[in-house]
């Protein structure tokens, strides 16, 4: 079996009474990008310290390739680190950051110079070099924190919330660069955040934290499409959760009554429920049709409210048990206009796109 590049075993970091991080044990191949997503206060940026060496956990332990790191101080772990805030000194230019950890280093002289040339390529800032970070964007600013972290070629990056600060358009367009510098270096990246959308554009894997404990790692298609929790299925993009009571499972496929006694049949699950059980459904917004289509369940609903978000519209309904529920149809605009018309109708969804959790 291949020794995993990173290993994170069993780390846990309490203060005082606090425990911060509960046995957190993630295996992480050379080249993946992982980020630890969740809210704050999750455990995810004391997890990636303890990696970096700002934190000393209490116990487990970090290893790089098979070799425990808790012993190495933080500055000879040869790890590059991107924070939220930038951290570039303000008297120096672009290429003298850039050039810091390399000279640090004792690099001759050459070398530096090639590689200050090469990392203000691969961010794009080549005509920057000559100017100081006061005078950049906070995007510019991120690249040029980016470029630093990466001069000396550390086999590991580890980037906190790099782009909080920044306005959802620049987020998008730094995100791009990113991608594109993982995909032309093949660094292994962790990185953390509390924006789901952020993790599900970067991400080769996502480990999702909630109070100290990863309670999913996969792909994102994993945690959308199967997450293991209601938990996950809450965090991970927008979700409804319709009270039901499981009737009987086979081959895999739950039958269930919803609160306004019709049945439906085909839900998916992945643990055992007894006959009558309290559960609760979840279907994805989108998930719901105007129209019925093969295999689709109905819902009748009185639509309340609705607004316009340019290539979909995402309608307020109410269900007859009173229950509000978020409508995102992926019919034509001209359709879902049509429909919405109509104050009562009903919604259909297909059933083994639905999931079933315990109540």
């Amino acid at each position: 079996m291949t020794e995993p590049f990173l290993s994170i075993r069993d780390l846990r970091k309490a203060f005082g009474s606090f425990v911060a991080v509960h046995d957190v044990t993630i295996d992480i191949p050379r080249g993946q990008f992982l980020t630890f997503l969740g809210p704050s206060g999750s455990g995810k940026s004391t997890t990636l310290y303890a990696i970096a060496g700002f934190q000393h956990p209490t116990s487990g332990d970090v290893l790089f390739k098979g070799r425990s790191l808790l012993s190495v101080p933080s500055h000879k772990r040869n790890i590059g680190m991107v924070f939220q805030r930038y951290t570039l000194f303000q008297h120096l230019t672009v290429a003298e950051n850039v050039a810091f950890p390399l000279r640090v280093r004792r690099r001759p002289d050459a070398e530096v110079k090639r590689k200050v040339a090469e990392m203000l390529s691969l961010v794009r800032l080549e005509s920057f070099g000559d100017r100081h970070p006061g005078a950049l964007s906070g995007g510019q600013q991120q690249r040029v924190a980016l470029a630093r972290a990466l001069a000396y070629d550390p086999p590991i990056l580890l980037m906190d919330e790099p782009l909080s600060a920044l306005d959802k358009k620049l987020r998008e367009e730094i995100q791009a660069e990113i991608r594109r510098i993982h995909r032309e270096t093949g660094v292994t990246i962790l990185y953390v955040t509390h924006d789901q959308d952020e993790a599900l554009h970067l991400s080769d894997r996502i480990a999702l934290f909630r109070d100290g404990r990863i309670e999913q790692i996969g792909t994102g298609e994993d945690l959308y499409v199967r997450p293991q929790s209601e938990f996950v299925a809450s965090f991970i993009g927008n979700s409804n959760f319709l009270p039901a009571e499981h009737l009987e499972t086979v081959n895999g496929a739950a039958t269930i009554r919803l609160a306004d006694g019709s049945v439906v049949s085909g839900v998916r699950h992945d643990r055992e429920f007894s006959q009558g059980q309290k559960t609760r459904l979840m279907v994805r917004p989108e998930a719901f049709r105007l129209r019925p289509g093969p295999a689709t369940a109905g819902l009748a609903v009185e639509f309340v409210d609705t607004a316009f978000f340019g290539e979909r519209r995402r309608v307020i309904a109410r269900t007859a048990a009173g229950q509000e529920i978020d409508v995102r149809p992926t019919s034509d605009m001209a359709e879902a206009q049509e429909g919405i018309a109509s104050s009562r109708q009903q919604i259909f969804f297909d059933p083994a796109a639905a999931f079933l959790f315990p109540a």
